[in-house]
């Protein structure tokens, strides 16, 4: 089989082509024949970054993907040979990720699609919709699970609405009931949210930003999805509600950020930081169980009719695929691992 790897850290011309064994599943894993791989920021960043060392000897990069199970090991009864399924966290603590032929995870790992998700909505669940539900189900008074009406008369607002995770934080969203808010950097970007589902969409730079957001929503923002703290949290704060959630995934625009403390603390907002390698199973398997259910209501469709274009790139061309990703592609980068027109 075919297999993306690297051996060392650096750019994408670490990333090699190889021919190996695809190997058998052991106890409690499955072998997943991968279709498409999601590319996100923390696959390129995990292999470029020079602050921890390799984690292993050999590494096949990308966390997410979807495919159709092969083989099954001992113990595993939930998953059976030709189930179509959605990956996730592959390649977390483990050598081997979705850029290859075939992978082997554990059975947790991998989730039963319904009938008629295409691998290409698939393949862009994983890291982007996870963190999406995680952001949406950390509020003080809850939900702790997304369904429909499980938002109803809540406000949301994602900032950096045309993003992947912005892009589902509004589907799951809007899914589950709520006034969806997005922010945007320029007029595609604005389409791209309102094709999302977004109600609101707002541009910035824009020195009345905080304003424009509280005359549509006077009561404030009930839940805030960020993505670069360290550029809004000023922002955040004059337009979150009391009681309000700010849950941020990323350190776009820089690594830290200033608070203004008072009106932080009188309107008992809550910063909640999210990172899927260690917000535990007990979330990551709600965040399954919420995200299937979507699936299966159609409320998570990407291409850019639904406000995620779609970047494709064979496998051959994995290390074209992260330079994409790490050049702030719009959209969903995938790699194509089988040509089966989805």
């Amino acid at each position: 089989m075919r297999a993306i790897v690297y051996t060392d850290k650096g750019g994408s011309d670490t990333l090699t082509l190889i021919e190996r064994e695809a190997g058998q599943p052991g106890p409690g894993e499955v072998r997943v024949r991968i279709h498409a791989s999601g590319v996100n920021p923390t696959d390129w960043k995990a292999r470029a970054s020079s602050e921890a060392p390799m984690p292993f000897d050999q590494v096949v990069p990308n966390q997410d993907g979807a495919g159709v199970v092969d083989a099954v090991g001992d113990g595993v009864a939930d998953l059976r040979v030709g189930d179509r399924v959605w990956v996730y966290l592959a390649a977390h603590q483990r050598p081997t990720g979705t850029a290859q032929d075939v992978t082997i995870i554990p059975a947790l790992r991998a989730v039963r699609l319904p009938e008629g998700v295409g691998f290409d909505v698939a393949a862009s669940l994983g890291v982007p919709a996870m963190t999406a539900h995680r952001a949406l189900t950390v509020h003080e008074h809850g939900p702790s699970r997304l369904a429909p009406g499980a938002l109803s008369d809540r406000t949301v607002l994602v900032q950096g609405g045309a993003g992947a995770v912005g892009h589902a934080a509004i589907q799951l969203a809007v899914w589950a009931g709520a006034r969806v808010l997005a922010t945007v950097s320029s007029d595609e970007k604005e389409n791209l949210a309102r094709a999302a589902g977004a109600h609101h969409v707002f541009r910035y730079p824009d020195d009345r930003l905080a304003e424009r957001i509280l005359e549509v929503a006077p009561s404030g923002v009930d839940h805030i999805v960020e993505v670069s703290p360290a550029m809004n949290a000023a922002l955040d704060v004059a337009v979150v509600a009391n009681h309000g959630s700010i849950a941020f995934y990323a350190n776009d625009k820089g690594d830290t950020f200033a608070v203004p403390i008072i009106p932080t603390f009188a309107k008992n907002a809550r910063w909640q930081g999210l990172l899927l390698y260690t917000v535990g199973e007990d979330a990551l398997a709600t965040a399954v169980a919420d995200i299937t259910a979507a699936l299966e209501d159609d409320a998570l469709p990407v291409g850019k009719a639904d406000g995620l274009p779609l970047t494709w790139f064979p496998l051959e061309e994995t290390a074209a695929a992260h330079d994409a990703v790490q050049q702030g592609t719009i959209g969903k980068v995938l790699i194509r691992v089988v040509d089966d027109g989805d």
